[in-house]
This record gives structure tokens, sequence and C-alpha cells, in this order.
């Protein structure tokens, strides 16, 4: 359903004397929970050292936030989540930057454009997607993906598009039998970019790239930097673009992807390329002290416990030495003559006989017990815990940096975030 909506005037009440920052960057690491950034450190550590070094997210913690929904599940689903995390209201599981009556709330976003500063969007997911579709759309469901991409043109700020650079996947729902919206940014004065290997050709705003047909593949599949890449990109547009700043959303969205499948290879690549990302914005932060970065997570995917099946470890040296995501490493034994062989192909430690005997007759059975057996030999060799394949209702970090971090410390409501930031915004 389509939804319309104007920007009202808002009233917010002064948080502290903290002056505003010029610009905010709003980094969402989708299902990265606190056991994410722990796993992280483990992974990142050398063993040759006796002493655990801390990583880029244990440097910039300031608090922790709540994640439940505005229902009875307390657990959220990523469209709630980033309601939240957009418009300081929360809503219903599903809901793209509406209240839970349907009616669309105006997101931090669309403020900064009414306040005149430049606006961006970046993501590993398709950019239409729940957390980016929250900031820029208004829709009763995060499937309508046609409707949330029209959005991105159709929805206006005081007669501007809302959003002057987008940087994602998505290409097969911007570009449709039924309308091409490529062409329409095109003729609204966006240069538009389809190969990420030409990122760089971005040269001005406003600008648009579609990188996949949907989402970018999996880090540990392919490009493992796409992120970093793409948030220098965009800080390097978005500085000193307008003596008013900007507001960029970046989200690492496939850290989620990687816990609903129990892969956690898979999601360590993925907390590698979000780390980067993050140490890039560090860096713009330090060097622009007028800038104003906040980090969190939408929620936390997949129960990750580092220890498993009663063992007191967790085996950070075996996770290095998985080379690709469950998904790549199933379709390569379906259609594998020896199984040994191909699975030394993507891992690096081998197969025991009984492990062999398990996956032939996953194997005969189907391709989904296949994966189902291939995870549980990685989990079980890395004592990695899951406990669902979906979300979990636990607290999720805040990391700050710049001006304005402090006043994210301590443990706040996840719309709470989203209160500070829009307060700084409309200051």
């Amino acid at each position: 359903m389509k939804l319309k909506h104007s920007i009202a005037a808002t009233i917010f009440i002064p948080l502290s004397a903290t002056a505003a920052p010029k610009n905010i960057i709003y980094m969402i690491g989708d299902g990265m929970g606190p056991a994410y950034t722990t796993a992280y450190r483990y992974y990142l550590d050398d063993p040759k050292t006796k002493v655990v070094d801390p990583t880029v997210f244990d440097a910039l913690l300031k608090g922790m936030a709540h994640t439940y929904p505005d229902d009875d599940t307390v657990v959220t689903d990523s469209a709630a989540g980033a309601t939240a995390l957009a418009t300081g209201t929360k809503s219903y599981n599903g809901a793209i930057a509406v209240d839970s009556h349907k009616k669309p709330l105006t997101t931090m976003l669309e403020l900064a454009k009414a306040h005149g500063k430049t606006t961006a969007l970046v993501a590993t997911s398709q950019i239409n997607h729940a957390t980016p579709a929250s900031f820029a759309a208004h829709n009763e469901s995060r499937r309508n993906y046609d409707e949330i991409a029209n959005d991105y043109i159709d929805n206006k700020i005081n007669g501007k598009l809302a959003v002057d650079l987008l940087l994602g996947g998505g290409t097969r729902y911007f570009i449709r039998e039924d309308r091409n919206l490529v062409t329409e940014f095109k003729s609204a004065g966006y240069q538009y970019i389809q190969e990420f290997e030409k990122l760089d050709s971005l040269n001005g705003l406003p600008a648009i790239g579609l990188f996949a047909d949907i989402a970018f593949p999996y880090a540990i599949d392919s490009n493992s930097e796409r992120l970093g890449k793409m948030t220098e990109k965009s800080l390097k547009l978005l500085d000193k673009q307008n003596e008013n700043g900007f507001f960029v959303m970046i989200e690492g969205s496939q850290i989620d992807w990687c816990g609903h499948s129990n892969d956690i290879a898979c999601a360590m690549h993925e907390m590698v390329d979000f780390a980067n990302a993050i140490k890039v914005a560090k860096q713009y932060v330090d060097a622009n002290p007028d800038t104003l970065l906040v980090i969190t997570a939408d929620h936390s995917t997949g129960g990750l416990t580092l220890g498993a099946n009663g063992e007191y470890k967790w085996l950070a040296d075996k996770v290095k030495q998985v080379h690709a995501s469950t998904d790549t490493i199933t379709k390569a034994l379906v259609s594998a003559k020896d199984l040994s062989t191909s699975w030394s192909n993507f891992v690096d430690f081998p197969l025991s006989e009984e492990q062999i005997n398990t996956l032939e007759s996953a194997k005969k059975s189907s391709e989904q017990a296949l994966n189902k057996a291939i995870k549980r030999i990685l989990n079980d060799t890395t004592y990695s815990g899951w406990t669902t394949s979906g979300h979990t209702a636990v607290d999720v970090q805040i990391f700050a940096h710049g001006n304005g971090a402090n006043e994210f410390i301590g443990s706040h409501n996840n719309t709470a975030i989203a209160d500070k930031l829009i307060h700084f915004i409309t200051q």
C-alpha cells in the first residue's frame, strides 16, 4: 500500500548543552548483537600474542539499546527495528516508517533534507530493503519492494528527492517492465552506475549506484571490502557538499543474513567488512570534528554463542580456515563426485570418515539436508552455537564517536537513539 505524508512541525526537548554536529554518520550492523562484536575480537586477534587486542568496537562502545517492537512479541524484525531507529517511534514487525496504525512517520533523513542537509543511503543488501527503506520510504509491508523503490522517486521533500546518494543492490526493483526508476533518476539529474568496479567514476551528487540484481554476494564469496569502499566514496562525495552538512545511513546488511544461515565464517567476513567501513568513518570524524558517528544494530540474529556442546572453547583459527559460505559449499558438493576433494577447495581442515558418510547420506536426501549437515560440521568444529535461525530479543550495543558521542552513554530504548539524532538534526 502506497502511503502519502508531509513533514509536520516537530518540537524536540533539548538533551544537553552539546552543540549540534554539522554531519551525522549513522551505521547499522543488521543483526549484529554483542556476540558478533565479541567473536570479531577473537577472530581478528593474533594468537601469537598473550593479550587479546581490542577492536574498533571496543574503542567506541558507549551503551546498550533495547530492541522490542510495538507488540507483544518482544523480538523485533529489521523493519520495525529500523523504523524505531529512523523515526523514534516503535511499530509492528514489517512496518516501513509507519506507526502501528499504518500512518506515515517522519524519518530523520527526511528531516535532514528539510533542514538543507545532503542525504545518503548505503547498504550491501538491495537499497530498498527494510533498513534503508525505513529512512526514506513509507509502506505497510517491507515485502512491497517495488512500491518502496517507487517512494525513492515519489517521496519529495520541499519538492526535491529525499536521498541525494543511493549505493547498494536492487537493480530488478528499479528497472522494471512497469516502471524504469533509473531513467527517472537520470532525468532528475542523477549520475547512475551499475558496475561496482566503476565506483570511483562517481564524481558528484546526486548519484545512484545499483551494483547487483538484488544484493551483493556474501563478502566471504566475493568482495570483502565492498562496504568499506562505498563508505569511503560516500564520504568523499558528501564532504563539503553544502554548508548545512550531511546525513548518511550506512548498513552492514548481511551480518544478519549470515546469522539467519547460522554460518559463522560468513558472519565474520561481514563483520570485517562492516568494521573496515567503521574505521573509514572514524577517520573522517577525526579529520572533521564537527561530525557525529553513531553505530548500533537493529537486533541480534541467530542467538550466536561462542562455545557450544558443553565444551569451554571457541576456535577462531578454525573459523579462519573456512573460505566460502555454506551456501556456496553446498552447491559445490551437490555436483561433486568426491566430497572430500570438493570440501578441500573451500575448507582447510579435512573431513573425517564419519563426516564424509554424514554428508553422503544428507546429499542423497536433499540439498537442504546437505546444507544443514555442512553447517553442523562447521559449527561443531569451531564450537559455534546458535539458538535460532531467526532473531532474538537481547539488547544491542551503541557505539559513538565525535561531537555528541557522550549522549549515548548508558542503557537506552532504541527510539532514544533516534530522538537524540533528530534533536541534533533539527537543532
